[in-house]
């Protein structure tokens, strides 16, 4: 037996069979992450990300769903289509004229398109006009790929300008959650958008990196090169890196964060992190004790909305 294992041909053998499971391996691990990449950061069709879809099928994102709608069908009349090109890209939204001298944007999350955003219109309603949009890649709008708030901020920027210039505009209060809000304060800092009086974030991350990596511990799925073939392929496809994010020090506008304890994707310590950071000279972090990522306003309604308004109102941006 002993002669066997040290025959030439023998050991010729297991060292196939080990490199061509070491190939095969490398092979499941760039597949994978392939698929992680196109389910998570990119439009796979046009079925995909819609207006008339929810982002998730859980009983309570299908609540938020039905508010929004409902919310929408209550101001009808004040609604008015509106559209521009951004980086050669058509996008979508819906503007709410009630007659106000500041506009609150909502920018909703990744898979979420304005639909979605309806459902945080609701603490503006009495004060401001408000713009719902269906960011790139969603909804009524073109595009196909996610960059978590880098290219997003260009659009955002966009859109502020063509208010300005449409409807003389020359305040507003960008109201973002997840990646939103990340494209919100992206603007911001990159882009000098113009005529932004006050961030309002729901579930903000540093960087889309830790929160994608803590998504994959929390399902128990693996880490270690998986995270960076994920960050591999949207650098090939979109230029930029899950690494960046709106953890800068530059922002100098009036924040307020809005943080559940039980986020698993942008998880407390990440918020602190972020609030520590910003160089807002206003801001403020409300923490709330239920609601998983992007859905506290669905379990606390009146402590968001009043957090919201009290913050606001101390600005004094309504009329």
């Amino acid at each position: 037996m002993l002669d066997i294992i040290k025959h030439p041909i023998f050991i010729w053998i297991v060292s196939v069979l080990i490199a061509s499971g070491i190939i095969m391996l490398i092979l499941t691990y760039i597949i994978a992450s392939y698929l992680v990449y196109k389910k998570t950061l990119s439009r796979v069709s046009k079925d995909s990300w819609s207006r008339d879809i929810p982002s998730s099928l859980e009983p309570q994102s299908l609540e938020m769903y039905d508010i929004g709608l409902k919310w929408s069908s209550e101001h009808i009349n004040y609604k008015k289509d509106v559209h521009i090109v951004s980086e050669g890209l058509n996008l979508y939204g819906e503007y709410y004229d009630f007659g106000k001298k500041t506009c609150a944007i909502i920018l909703p999350g990744r898979t979420e398109s304005l639909r979605y955003g309806y459902f945080f219109a609701a603490p503006y309603t009495d004060k401001y006009n408000i713009l719902v949009l269906d960011p790139r890649g969603h909804g009524y709008s073109d595009g196909r790929f996610n960059t978590v708030g880098f290219e997003e901020s260009k659009d955002i920027t966009n859109w502020v300008k063509f208010m300005n210039k449409e409807f003389g505009l020359e305040s507003f209060i960008f109201h973002g959650i997840c990646i939103g809000a990340a494209g919100g304060v992206l603007s911001v800092i990159l882009r000098d958008c113009p005529y932004v009086k006050a961030i309002v974030t729901e579930g903000m991350f540093p960087r889309f990196y830790e929160s994608m990596k803590n998504n994959l511990i929390v399902k128990k799925k693996p880490v270690f090169i998986f995270i960076d073939l994920i960050d591999f392929w949207m650098k090939h496809y979109t230029g930029h890196s899950m690494k960046f994010g709106p953890y800068d020090d530059k922002l100098d506008v009036p924040l307020l964060m809005l943080n559940s304890k039980k986020d698993l994707a942008s998880k407390p310590d990440f918020a602190q992190k972020l609030f520590d950071k910003a160089g807002s000279k206003i801001k403020e972090i409300v923490w709330f004790d239920e609601g998983k990522h992007s859905m506290i306003r669905i379990n606390n309604m009146e402590k968001y909305d009043k957090s919201i308004n009290e913050f606001l109102d101390k600005l004094d941006l309504s009329l």
